[in-house]
């Protein structure tokens, strides 16, 4: 007996698989899964999260619904792998929080933060919210500096620390690979994996959709979330060392290399969102795990409304509007802060984990 139902249910399909194995060919959870002979808590929630959904295994399973056996391997492990980011989340009181009510939780935090920073400006001076301000240091006329620093960087931080808590609880549960601890090797493997998404195409054809038809749009829309976010990243960190190390105050001109590198990061953040929602829609519900839909479309809006806002507040920073668009920009990036260990973002960490835990046993398995 394991802990929670479906548990159970994912040790009862890998059961199966393991007697089976014709999909070991498709990614990289049937190989694992091969490795082992009886399942464990923390080796079920490993599997889980080294799987990408691609649906290939479902389509091609001679057991699948309707056959008696019933087995829906993306399903069960989507619901476990659901209810792992719950399980290890830090603190645990706030572990079921955004399950879901993440669409409407979410929205709340970031209209709650940009009618704080609005209310700030106003008890400050009124005037500012809708005025036009031009040249360095516009925008912390809405807001100094200092103030924006701190309320965000302790946002940040307490994202990462709950996000490392989170990660080595799931690490510790998972148990050491195969063969000893990660090395340099595998974690470079992993890396690789995880910045191709290699494993997102259902055998080398792609991802299957309602009409069994398999594409590439999935694996398309992800590298753009992926890649635009890190681009936006990257802006802010470069903003930052102009600011700190420079004295160079934001905003900057449209060809400097923060400007530029929030630009194409916030193309990424609007193109790829809708993309991924499209394409969950278009998904066979077979597939889903319809309860965390909340979740899953809850991180999708903030990844856009982040990216949405910061493209509004490029184009009409010289215009009355910037100061609420700001509110609003800075709203949906405090919120995306604070729901990044509660919410699907953790999916990608605890992925990576998975990966790196794979290519250890794979380069164990190969040197032995």
């Amino acid at each position: 007996m394991h802990g929670t139902r479906i548990l159970d249910e994912a040790d009862r399909l890998m059961t199966v698989c393991n007697s089976c194995r014709y999909c070991e060919g498709l990614c990289a959870v049937f190989p694992a899964m091969e490795m082992r002979r009886a399942f464990s808590d923390g080796d079920l929630n490993y599997l889980a999260n080294l799987c990408h959904s691609c649906g290939a295994c479902y389509v091609d399973c001679q057991f699948s619904p309707p056959h008696e056996f019933n087995v829906n391997v993306p399903k069960t492990l989507a619901v476990a792998r659901a209810e792992s980011y719950a399980a290890y989340a830090w603190p645990q009181a706030l572990s079921g929080a955004f399950a879901r009510n993440g669409l409407v939780i979410s929205i709340v935090a970031a209209l709650s933060m940009a009618a704080f920073i609005f209310g700030f400006a106003a008890l400050n001076d009124r005037s500012v919210l809708l005025g036009v301000h031009t040249g360095p240091g516009a925008f912390y006329k809405l807001m100094p500096h200092n103030a924006m620093a701190v309320l965000f960087s302790a946002a940040f931080l307490y994202a990462i620390l709950a996000l490392v808590m989170s990660v080595r609880a799931f690490w510790r549960d998972i148990g050491t690979p195969i063969g000893g601890r990660a090395d340099g090797g595998s974690i470079f493997q992993a890396i690789r994996d995880a910045g191709e998404l290699r494993y997102l195409h259902g055998g080398g054809v792609g991802c299957y959709n309602e009409d069994d038809t398999p594409t590439d749009r999935r694996k398309f829309f992800h590298h753009l979330t992926f890649y635009g976010f890190l681009l936006c990243f990257a802006a802010t960190s470069v903003a930052t060392l102009y600011h700190y190390l420079l004295g160079r105050e934001a905003p900057y001109p449209l060809w400097d290399l923060p400007v530029v590198l929030g630009t194409l990061g916030g193309i990424g953040l609007v193109v790829g969102p809708i993309g991924l929602f499209l394409a969950k829609t278009r998904r066979d519900p077979a597939l889903l795990d319809e309860n965390r839909y909340g979740m899953d479309v809850g991180f999708i809006a903030m990844l856009f409304l982040t990216g949405f806002t910061g493209m509004l507040l490029l184009l009409l920073r010289e215009t009355p509007a910037m100061g609420p668009l700001l509110a609003l920009h800075l709203g949906a990036v405090f919120a995306l802060f604070i729901t990044m260990p509660y919410g699907k973002f953790v999916h990608g960490i605890y992925r990576f984990a998975a990966l790196v835990r794979y290519a250890q046993e794979r380069r164990s398995e190969a040197g032995s």
